[in-house]
C-alpha cells in the first residue's frame, strides 16, 4: 500500500486519512468530491456531539478474523476503543470542522475497504470426518468447527456404569491385601522379638550358671575350688579369733580366711597343741599363749605358719552369745547332744540335722567336748557355730560393721569395727554361696605339723609359704629332732635362736636319722642355709635342695652323727 504522504507517489493526493480500526490503526481511502461546505449543525449549548464509530460488516468480520488469528480478545458489542492521540487530541470543538462529520453529511458512498492484513501462519487441525462443516465456517480452535464433535467427548458426559464398581472392587482387594501384609509384617516381628529375648535369656542363664561354676563342662573363671596354686599367687586377708569361755575355762582358736582371688572362705580351726615360738625363743603351745594374754601369739602363728595375720578378735563367749542373738539365731547339724547344765546354766542341745540355736544354745554346742572327746571334736563344733553365724551376718559391709558395734566389745587397736564387719560381710558371703571350707589343722603329738597338714591346710588354704613371712622379719629356720635325744633338741634350739633366726618347731621325726641334713626348697635360700649348717657346725656337704617338710625357709633335720659344741 501506498504511503499517502510520500510526495512522489500520484495516487497519495487522492489517499485521506479517514479513521481507525478498532485498534487504533490509521485507515486510508479516496476523499469523495468535495461538497459545498455546510456549518456543522451545533449541539446544545454546554454539550459536545460527536457520532460513534459504527464499523461495516466486512471490517468488522475482518477484525474479527484478524483478531483469532493474533490471538486478540475480542472486545463486546458496542466497545469503541479509543486512538492513540499521537501527541494531540483528535476530537474537534464544536465550532471547527471535522473531516468524520463531513463525510457522514456526504452523499452515501461505500466506504473504501480496509486494507486487508497479513495473512499470518494458520494452525492445522485434524480433519473432521463428517465432512465440512453445513454452516460453512472454516474449522479452528474453540469450538465443534475447529474439527470436533461433541459425540467424540461423550465418554466425558456419558460415563460408564461399571467403571465405579470397578473402582470400589479395586479399593477393596487393594486395602484387603494391605491388611494382610500388614498382619503378615506384625506376625513376623512378634517372631523375632521372642527369639531375640530367649537368646537372651538362655545366654543369661548359661553366663550365671558358668560363673557360678555349676556347668558340669566348664569351669569357672579364676582357679578352681580347692585346685593348688602357685606360692603367692592368690591374696588372701584373714583374722584369728580366739573363742575364750568364761564359765569353764578354755579357749578355741580359728583363722576366717577370705581367699580374694579365688573368692572362696575358710575356717581353719587350731589345736591348742601346736607349738608356736615366743619373742624371747622359748618354745611354748598355742592354747597356753593364749591363756597367758595372747601377746605375741599372732607373730607366733606367722612365724609357725607362715602366714600374714591382719587381727587379733577376742571372743568371749558372751559376745558370742550376743552375736547370735543379734542377727537371729542360728540353724546347724549338730552332732551330738549336748545336755543341760544347771551349775553353767546352759541349755540343752538335741541332736540331728538344721537344729536352730539361741545364742545360749550356740555357745553351750561350741564349747562342750564329752569326756574322752579328742580336741578335734570340739573344735569340728566351733567352727560349725561360726559358719552359722557368717551366713546370717549382713552382706552389706556397714550394716555388718553396725552388727559388730552392736556387741559393745573392746576390739583390738589393729582391728576397729569397720575392717572386722568388713572382713565378716565378705567371709559370709563366701558361705552363703558354699564357697566356704572347714578345716581342722592336725597336729603331732610334740605339737608339730603333720606332713598331710603342711601341704593341704598351711599352703592352699592359708597360703603359708616361705615368702609369706612379714617383711623385715628373722629367717625362719625350721627344726625337726631325728636323734631321740631331748638336751640335743634344746641345745640346737639355743645355737639357731642366738644366731638371729626365727625357730619353727618341726616336732620329732617318724624314724631317727643316722646324719644330720640341712635342706632348703627355693634356690635363692641355699646362701642361708650354707649359714644356718655353720651356725651348728654341720660341713656344706650336708646342705641339699629339697621338699620342705616344715614351713620355714630352711630345715634343720638333727641327726645322731649332731653332738653339741
Amino acid at each position: 500500500m501506498n504511503d499517502p504522504q510520500d510526495p512522489y507517489d500520484p495516487y497519495a493526493a487522492q489517499q485521506q486519512l479517514i479513521g481507525y480500526d478498532p485498534y487504533g490503526r490509521p485507515l486510508y481511502g479516496q476523499v469523495p468530491a468535495q461538497q459545498p461546505l455546510q456549518p456543522a449543525p451545533q449541539p446544545p449549548y454546554g454539550q459536545q456531539y460527536e457520532p460513534p464509530y459504527e464499523p461495516s460488516y466486512e471490517q468488522s468480520h475482518a477484525q474479527q478474523s484478524h483478531a483469532q488469528q493474533y490471538g486478540y480478545e475480542q472486545q463486546p458489542q458496542g466497545y469503541a476503543p479509543q486512538a492513540p492521540s499521537y501527541g494531540y487530541d483528535t476530537r474537534q470543538q464544536p465550532s471547527q470542522w471535522i473531516p468524520q462529520q463531513a463525510a457522514a453529511q456526504a452523499p452515501a458512498q461505500p466506504p473504501a475497504a480496509a486494507p486487508a492484513p497479513v495473512p499470518g501462519p494458520r494452525r492445522s487441525y485434524p480433519e473432521d470426518p463428517a465432512g465440512p462443516d453445513p454452516a460453512g465456517q472454516e474449522p479452528g480452535p474453540g469450538g465443534p468447527a475447529a474439527g470436533y464433535r461433541t459425540e467424540q467427548f461423550a465418554f466425558i458426559d456419558q460415563p460408564d456404569e461399571d467403571s465405579e464398581d470397578v473402582i470400589d472392587w479395586l479399593a477393596f482387594t487393594e486395602s484387603r491385601t494391605e491388611r494382610r501384609e500388614e498382619a503378615r509384617r506384625r506376625g513376623r516381628n512378634r517372631v523375632v522379638a521372642l527369639v531375640v529375648v530367649l537368646a537372651l535369656l538362655l545366654v543369661g542363664g548359661l553366663g550365671y550358671l558358668w560363673y557360678a561354676g555349676k556347668l558340669p563342662f566348664l569351669d569357672a573363671p579364676g582357679p578352681k575350688k580347692g585346685a593348688p596354686t602357685a606360692a603367692g599367687a592368690q591374696k588372701r586377708d584373714m583374722i584369728v579369733v580366739h573363742l575364750r569361755n568364761t564359765k569353764r575355762g578354755g579357749s578355741s582358736t580359728a583363722l576366717l580366711v577370705d581367699n580374694v582371688t579365688a573368692r572362696q572362705g575358710a575356717t581353719v580351726l587350731l589345736p591348742n597343741a601346736l607349738a608356736v615360738t615366743k619373742d624371747d625363743g622359748t618354745g611354748t603351745t598355742l592354747g597356753k599363749s593364749v591363756e597367758d594374754g595372747g601377746i605375741g601369739t599372732r607373730e607366733a602363728l606367722d612365724t609357725a605358719l607362715g602366714t600374714r595375720i591382719g587381727g587379733t578378735w577376742r571372743l568371749d563367749t558372751p559376745f558370742l552369745e550376743r552375736m547370735v542373738e543379734l542377727v537371729g539365731g542360728i540353724e546347724t547339724d549338730t552332732d551330738t547332744a549336748v545336755p543341760a547344765d544347771d551349775q553353767a546354766k546352759t541349755p540343752a542341745v538335741g541332736q540331728g540335722p538344721r537344729q536352730t540355736l539361741t545364742g545360749a544354745m550356740a555357745v553351750a554346742y561350741a564349747t562342750y567336748r564329752a569326756p574322752g572327746e579328742p580336741e578335734a571334736k570340739q573344735l569340728e563344733r566351733t567352727g560349725r557355730v561360726l559358719y552359722a553365724v557368717l551366713r546370717k551376718i549382713p552382706s552389706d559391709p556397714k550394716a555388718a560393721a553396725t552388727t559388730v558395734e552392736s556387741l559393745g566389745q573392746i576390739l583390738d587397736p589393729g582391728l576397729d569395727a569397720q575392717n572386722l564387719g568388713g572382713l565378716l560381710a565378705r567371709i559370709g558371703e563366701h558361705a552363703k554361696t558354699a564357697a566356704y571350707r572347714t578345716e581342722v589343722l592336725s597336729v603331732k603329738p610334740d605339737g608339730g605339723l603333720t606332713d598331710d597338714a603342711s601341704k593341704k591346710v598351711v599352703k592352699e588354704l592359708l597360703g603359708g609359704t616361705v615368702t609369706a613371712a612379714q617383711p623385715g622379719a628373722a629367717p625362719r629356720v625350721g627344726l625337726k629332732d631325728a636323734t631321740g635325744d631331748e638336751k640335743a633338741q634344746v641345745a640346737a634350739k639355743a645355737a639357731l635362736l642366738n644366731g638371729g633366726y626365727a625357730l619353727v618347731d618341726g616336732g620329732r621325726a617318724d624314724r631317727p636319722a643316722a646324719t644330720s641334713q640341712v635342706t632348703y626348697q627355693d634356690e635363692g635360700q641355699r646362701a642361708r642355709a650354707v649359714e644356718v649348717a655353720k651356725t651348728l657346725g654341720l660341713p656344706e656337704t650336708a646342705v641339699k635342695k629339697a621338699e620342705s617338710v616344715v614351713n620355714a625357709d630352711v630345715v634343720v633335720t638333727l641327726g645322731k652323727d649332731w653332738k653339741p659344741s
